[in-house]
């Protein structure tokens, strides 16, 4: 596993043992931030990676430019593999690593006054979907306007997530056996993305951008 592009383009990743943890597949990611830099909003982006894993999407985040992340994964596996990547890549300064449950994170998060530009979150296959909609009302809440972003990933089987009133869909594509949803903070009906947002790269199938 390595990071795809920008300046740490080719650097490993270390990954957690286990089959517990599931990284975003290369392709997968690659779409995705093709989308993402297109739309121009990973320029000086703070950004929050829950369910972080092997940290694979807030590093690539990074890499292209985001100026800081904050990680959040409960499990010492991953936290440990986490944290050996930031070391090998010399980011200890950008980034924060928060050893915790997700919704713990985004409460404490949202009691300091945090925002965030992006906010990718992979939850377990197996988490309700009503841990799920508690979890993006939270993270409604720490977006910063109307221009950011939360990335949702899940399995093809998976329903689309509850959304709770203030964040609607934006768009969402199928990769194989994974589901990616934006969602963005209700707006007045202008476009609030850059010329680039029809860009999910080749190889995802569109299934459909709708109102939430």
């Amino acid at each position: 596993m390595r990071i795809i592009a920008g300046r740490h383009r080719g650097r490993p990743l270390h990954a957690p043992k286990g089959r517990d943890t599931r990284p975003t597949p290369d392709r997968v990611r690659e779409s995705l931030f093709a989308s993402l830099d297109g739309m121009g909003v990973l320029e000086d982006a703070r950004v929050l990676d829950l369910f972080a894993g092997s940290g694979s999407l807030g590093l690539e985040a990074l890499s292209r430019g985001a100026h800081d992340v904050v990680f959040v994964d409960q499990a010492s596996g991953p936290v440990s593999a986490l944290t050996r990547s930031i070391a090998d890549l010399g980011e200890e300064g950008r980034t924060q690593v928060l050893s915790q449950r997700a919704q713990t994170a985004v409460d404490r998060l949202l009691e300091d006054d945090q925002r965030f530009d992006v906010v990718f979150a992979d939850p377990p296959y197996p988490m309700g979907e009503d841990e799920v909609g508690r979890l993006l009302k939270t993270v409604a809440g720490l977006l910063r306007d109307l221009s950011a972003l939360a990335v949702v990933e899940r399995s093809v089987r998976s329903p689309q997530p509850t959304l709770p009133e203030r964040l609607e869909l934006y768009r969402d594509r199928t990769y194989g056996e994974t589901r990616m949803w934006l969602l963005q903070l209700v707006g007045d009906g202008d476009d609030q993305k850059g010329e680039g947002d029809d860009l999910m790269g080749e190889g995802g199938d569109l299934v459909g951008d709708r109102e939430g």
